[in-house]
Order: structure tokens, then C-alpha cells, then sequence
């Protein structure tokens, strides 16, 4: 029943609308994950809890990590905010970048690697969170799964998007104007 719901509402809202939460909500819940796996289950380096309470420490500085579940609950509202952000920012710029629609794996890796430069290069450091990062297996792992967790699903649903709505609009084939057929 709740699903009916949800497809109800979602169908009422905007397109324009229902593609950036589509894409922002899949965007954060996959690289939420991927970091989870990663860092949490695979390297074994922190926990869940730390790694949400580490998001909200850009926001609330060293205290976060004593906030407890509810450091943690910030901290994914924040991962949440900085996904939408990313996911309105490629919206916007999609229709004026071509290559964005015809390279949509090409353009999601290349946004990846753009959101990691755009964090970790500007935004942590002046956060006073993180340094830049030196160790190329760090910089390749987190890279990596900005590009395929946030770049990829991004450019995908979004592309998805303007293609839809473009094969909707009626398109004016150019004609000359009446009584100049020849050009005179």
C-alpha cells in the first residue's frame, strides 16, 4: 500500500523534480553503501556509525564523533545534501554540454572524478576535515566509487531524463519562409 503511495505522489510531482530526487536518492544510497562496504566490512577501518559520524564532523568539527546516533543521523542528512547538490549541479548543466548525452558512461566516470576533486581537493581541506590526499590507493578507491556509485547512476538517469522529454516535444523542421522557396 505504501508503495502505491509513494508512486502516486511521485507521479504528481514535476518531472524535472521527480528526476533529480530519482537520481540525488539513488546517487546517496549507493555511494553510502559503497563506502560501507569498503571501508566498513572490507578494510575493516571504522564503523558505520564512525563513518556517518565522520560526514557530520565537516558540520559540527571533532564533537560529532561524540554525538552519537544522532551525529550519525546528521551525518547522512549531510551525505544526503552534498548528493542532491551534485545531482542539481549535472541537471542544470546537462542541456549545455552535448557530450554529456552522447559519452553517458564516459560523462558518469568523468563526474566522479570530478566530485572527488571538487571534496577533497577544496572542500575537506577548507573544512579543516581531511588533508588532500596523497596515498594513490586511497585517492584510487575513493575516486573509484564516486565513479561508479555517484557518476555513473547520475549521468544515466538524467540523460534518461532529457531524452525522454526531448522525443516528447514536437520538433519544428525548418522550412523556408513562404513565397522565398528558391532563396530570392
Amino acid at each position: 500500500m505504501a508503495t502505491s503511495a509513494f508512486h502516486v505522489r511521485s507521479q504528481s510531482l514535476p518531472s524535472p523534480l521527480r528526476t533529480i530526487l530519482a537520481a540525488g536518492l539513488t546517487a546517496g544510497a549507493l555511494d553510502i553503501l559503497g563506502a560501507i562496504i569498503v571501508y566498513v566490512y572490507i578494510m575493516n577501518v571504522t564503523t558505520v556509525m564512525r563513518l556517518l559520524q565522520g560526514i557530520a564532523r565537516g558540520a559540527f568539527g571533532r564533537s560529532a564523533f561524540n554525538g552519537g546516533m544522532a551525529m550519525a543521523l546528521a551525518g547522512l542528512g549531510f551525505h544526503f545534501i552534498i548528493a542532491f547538490s551534485f545531482t542539481v549541479f549535472y541537471f542544470m548543466v546537462f542541456p549545455f554540454i552535448p557530450f554529456l548525452g552522447k559519452q553517458k558512461i564516459i560523462s558518469g566516470l568523468l563526474y566522479g572524478i570530478f566530485i572527488w576533486c571538487i571534496m577533497n581537493l577544496i572542500v575537506l581541506p577548507l573544512l579543516h576535515v581531511a588533508p588532500v590526499p596523497t596515498k594513490w590507493d586511497s585517492i584510487v578507491r575513493s575516486a573509484g566509487i564516486l565513479m561508479a556509485c555517484v557518476g555513473i547512476p547520475v549521468s544515466l538517469i538524467i540523460s534518461r531524463h532529457y531524452r525522454s522529454n526531448a522525443i516528447k516535444m514536437p520538433r519544428k523542421e525548418l522550412q523556408p519562409p513562404p513565397g522565398n522557396q528558391r532563396g530570392f
